[in-house]
């Protein structure tokens, strides 16, 4: 069967979900009986391109690495409206940058798209922190989804693995170093950099932005805290209600003598249910090494649900990267093949 993508947004994640699908399509086909197929690639800066017959994305990344856009793209251009108005297209997926206040661009994008009746696919994390609530309410009218599982850990499982492959599991609490930038400064200042050369260094190979309050300050691991209460425990709460606090004010004695007494410093999200009462957290903690969390180094993610059936969970993998990101937009698309009951043929190792 084939089913219609949009693409809005083409940088990194999108890529590498076009890569994957490219390289992948005859197995996504053989192992599940979906032909994915991008018609349309939506940007700000590149322009649109669009073929009701489909893209050939193998084009479309090689013009853009010899290039730097489309021009080498045969393909005609269309307006959103008009895009989301064609009934080839089944699912648009969302991979905008995001605003943390306002959840625009996408925002918008996934109301629009949803009252045009298409399923989304976002890993923006700004819509999910203002609007969550509101956007699932909306799918359901419309009888389509809404994911997201890139908001969380990028490619790394965590939001499915937590509400799909623990199913009947209650979570009653869960840690996460969920932000691969201050985990990468925290293991280069156990390696003997101090705090400013550490983040100096997370910059200069792409871990920090030219501004890193949003990491360091402990921002984008709120939202991630905020995401998890709200979707895995089940309590919509506002960002405000986390309590907060970065990595900025650890020193590399805080660091030296953590280690000296046989425990590891980490930012950790923490939510948790004390007494019927959901408490949100990101702060940096001092972990036993024999934590799961404490051994996970560099930009790296991880995550621990403890729950009643399975006792504590723990998964870590990539916080970031093209495919790695791509790889959780897929899992998503081939997600609501499967709850759609399209015809997925018989699968294959």
């Amino acid at each position: 069967m084939e089913w219609g993508i949009a693409l809005v947004g083409f940088g990194n994640v999108a890529q590498g979900l076009a890569r994957i699908i490219t390289r992948k399509k005859d197995d996504l086909i053989r192992r599940y009986g979906f032909v994915p197929v991008v018609n349309a690639i939506v940007t700000g800066s590149k322009g649109t391109i669009w073929d009701p017959s489909g893209l050939d994305l193998e084009a479309v990344l090689r013009s853009l690495d010899e290039r730097g856009d489309f021009s080498a793209v045969s393909a005609s251009s269309a307006s959103l409206d008009r895009i989301l108005d064609d009934p080839r297209i089944g699912v648009v997926v969302d991979t905008t940058p995001t605003n943390l206040v306002t959840g625009e661009p996408g925002l918008s994008l996934i109301r629009r798209a949803i009252r045009s009746g298409k399923h989304v696919i976002s890993s923006s994390k700004g819509p999910v922190s203002v609007a969550l609530p509101e956007l699932m309410a909306l799918a359901a009218s419309h009888g389509v989804a809404y994911r997201f599982e890139g908001a969380l850990l990028s490619g790394t499982p965590s939001i499915n693995l937590a509400m799909e492959a623990m199913a009947g599991c209650d979570v009653v609490k869960v840690q996460g170093i969920v932000n691969g930038t201050t985990n990468y400064i925290l293991s280069r200042m156990e390696e003997g950099l101090n705090y400013s050369d550490a983040l100096t260094e997370a910059q200069e190979l792409g871990y920090a932005e030219t501004d890193p309050s949003g990491d360091v300050d402990g921002w984008d691991a709120a939202v991630k805290a905020q995401i998890i209460a709200t979707v895995i425990m089940g309590e919509p709460i506002a960002l405000s209600q986390v309590k907060r606090e970065g990595i900025s004010k650890v020193s590399l004695e805080d660091v030296r003598s953590a280690l000296s007494r046989g425990k590891r410093i980490k930012l950790v999200a923490q939510v948790e249910r004390k007494d019927g009462v959901l408490e949100a957290s990101v702060a940096p903690l001092e972990l036993p090494l024999d934590h799961p969390l404490a051994g996970v180094m560099g930009a790296t993610n991880a995550i621990t649900y403890g729950t009643d059936n399975l006792r504590d969970v723990t998964i870590v993998g990539p916080g970031a990267g093209r495919e790695e990101t791509g790889q959780a937009i897929l899992a998503d698309l081939l997600a609501i093949v499967r709850e759609r009951g399209l015809n997925l043929g018989r699968r294959t190792a």
